[in-house]
């Protein structure tokens, strides 16, 4: 009886214990905790994807390129051929005939005037005349001797009448179908009118190194004048013997008459 009882005391006192323990546990957790663990869990994955979102809009574009650099020994790239259209151009659309019409003009009335004069006197002006070089002076040259038509030696120079275009001693002219030596012949003139006497030439110091042309005179007489006029030299084209030469081609004297 006794242990009957003494063994149904310690079951009961065994599943009173076991009752406790989980009437503990069921106040300890209560029953909606899973339910706010998976709230959590969620606001923390939610969280998370909107810090990478904005992570994503926070980082810069993608870095610009840089082009490789180009060695010294390395050869250009080359440009590219630009194409050009060839077919034919059409003419432009006219739009709003109506309204915008190009004026009429009638080639008839148009006149060409003359240009409006300068509007001062600085326009008129010719170009001034190049001045002689400080150093080239008057010299006299003894004893000049005729090579051509325009040009003689005195003194070791070469001296060339400017203004005048030289006879070449071997030239053979024609008047009325009669050929004549008329460059032996205006070199024999020029000599004759010398006659050895000196010629006031203006010459630079190194004269003496080439040969040169320059203005000359005899006396008060322009020797380039005298050559020109009576028909034993040419006039230069930009020379000052033009009119001198068309009034030897006039009178036909020297190289431009007959045979002398």
């Amino acid at each position: 009886m006794s242990a009957g009882a003494n063994g149904l005391g310690s079951d009961s006192i065994i599943d009173s214990r076991s009752d406790a323990a989980e009437c503990r546990e069921s106040q300890a957790s209560p029953p909606g905790r899973p339910l706010l663990a998976f709230a959590l869990g969620s606001l923390g994955l939610l969280a998370g994807m909107v810090l990478i979102a904005e992570g994503g809009r926070r980082l810069p574009p993608d870095p610009p390129s840089i082009a490789p650099v180009q060695g010294a020994g390395d050869p250009e790239p080359a440009s590219p051929t630009p194409m050009h259209d060839s077919r034919p151009g059409q003419p432009a659309r006219k739009i709003a005939e109506g309204l915008i019409a190009p004026p009429p003009l009638d080639p008839s009335g148009i006149e060409r005037i003359e240009p409006r004069p300068p509007l001062g006197e600085l326009g008129l002006a010719t170009a001034p005349k190049t001045p002689m070089p400080q150093d080239w002076r008057e010299t006299l040259l003894f004893c000049p001797v005729a090579t051509s038509s325009a040009v003689f030696e005195a003194m070791g120079r070469t001296v060339a009448v400017s203004g005048t275009v030289d006879i070449d001693p071997d030239r053979t002219c024609t008047f009325d179908n009669t050929a004549w030596p008329c460059g032996q012949r205006a070199r024999a003139a020029f000599n004759a009118w010398l006659r050895g006497r000196a010629l006031k030439c203006l010459l630079p110091p190194d004269a003496d190194r080439f040969a040169i042309a320059a203005s000359c005179a005899l006396g008060k007489q322009d020797v380039g004048a005298w050559l020109v006029s009576n028909g034993w030299a040419m006039a230069a084209p930009a020379g000052i013997y033009g009119k001198a030469e068309a009034v030897a081609r006039n009178a036909r004297m020297g190289i431009f008459g007959p045979p002398q």
